[in-house]
């Protein structure tokens, strides 16, 4: 094992040596990263790779990581999905990966994605949940790894990572947190702020879990049992996670999303009888009745 690789393992989260495991692989310095590291952690990976073929180079990347694999005697697996360019190609890009990969995948996001996304979900305007992700997600065994410690070990080995140009593209918002606002923020604070946001989510992910852990029994009354009498006696903290998860939607690959806060604050109107039905996304309705709530 490399000095490099035996350092970056210290801050990575596999499972031991010998385990089979599946990995989501776009070919890029991150995702090839976790492969390589897989490999120098005794794992036993299937590199798993979607093609969108929204790129005119997407078909020559697959094939070189296919090559790769071959090097490397890795199993490979190819996945053809096609996400057509326009407005908010990245989630649709994203609900097509979650639709054909592996539940359990694992992704190379490290610290610096860890805090990009702390920030885009503060930008959406999320709560706890979203101040803490990837925190205790087998899936993001990296997400301790700093990503510039991630390129130079790839660069030191003899595998060269394909580039995506879409991740210069300005149109997207995670680039502009990423090559803006993250340097910005860089610069007023006088140092990295990475790991501080990263530490800051661990923090929150503990508060998170205390408060799910409180509000267990809750989950057990479902939507259509709560009495809304009763629920308007409940802290807004209670009562607003509690929604949270009634109001989940369930998407591709079993993936649930949350309501937005906004979303939350009019569902409350709704219990409070300051309204009587709102709409939710997925054209779904929250009403209400003689002290009831239905969700249509």
């Amino acid at each position: 094992m490399s000095q490099d690789a035996s350092q970056l393992l210290k801050d990575c989260y596999f499972p031991g040596p010998g385990t089979p495991v599946r990995l989501a692989v776009s070919g890029g310095p991150d995702s090839l990263g976790l492969l390589l590291l897989a490999i120098e952690a005794g794992l036993t990976p299937t590199v798993h790779h979607v093609d969108h073929h929204a790129r005119p180079t997407s078909t020559t990347d697959a094939k070189h990581l296919k090559e790769i694999c071959a090097q490397l005697n890795v199993a490979f697996i190819l996945h053809n999905v096609v996400a057509e360019s326009g407005g908010n190609f990245e989630a649709r890009a994203r609900e097509l990966r979650f639709g054909v990969l592996p539940s359990d995948a694992m992704t190379g996001h490290t610290m610096e994605d860890l805090a990009e996304t702390v920030l885009l979900n503060m930008l959406r305007g999320a709560g706890i949940d979203g101040m803490s992700p990837m925190i205790d997600n087998p899936t993001k065994p990296l997400r301790d790894v700093r990503r510039a410690d991630l390129h130079a070990f790839v660069a030191s080995s003899r595998f060269e990572p394909v580039i995506d140009e879409t991740n210069n593209d300005m149109a997207f918002r995670r680039n502009q947190v990423r090559q803006q606002l993250l340097p910005f923020m860089d610069q007023i604070a006088g140092r990295d702020i990475t790991p501080l946001i990263a530490r800051q989510a661990k923090i929150m992910f503990e508060e998170r879990t205390w408060l799910d852990a409180l509000s267990l029994d809750d989950r057990a009354t479902s939507l259509e049992e709560a009495d809304c009498r009763e629920l308007q006696k409940w802290p807004l903290a209670r009562l607003r996670r509690w929604l949270r998860v009634q109001l989940r939607e369930i998407g591709e690959g079993g993936l649930w999303h949350p309501p937005t806060a906004d979303e939350i604050e009019r569902a409350m109107a709704v219990v409070n009888g300051e309204v009587t039905a709102m709409e939710l996304s997925g054209g779904r309705r929250l009403s209400r009745k003689d002290q009831r709530l239905t969700l249509t």
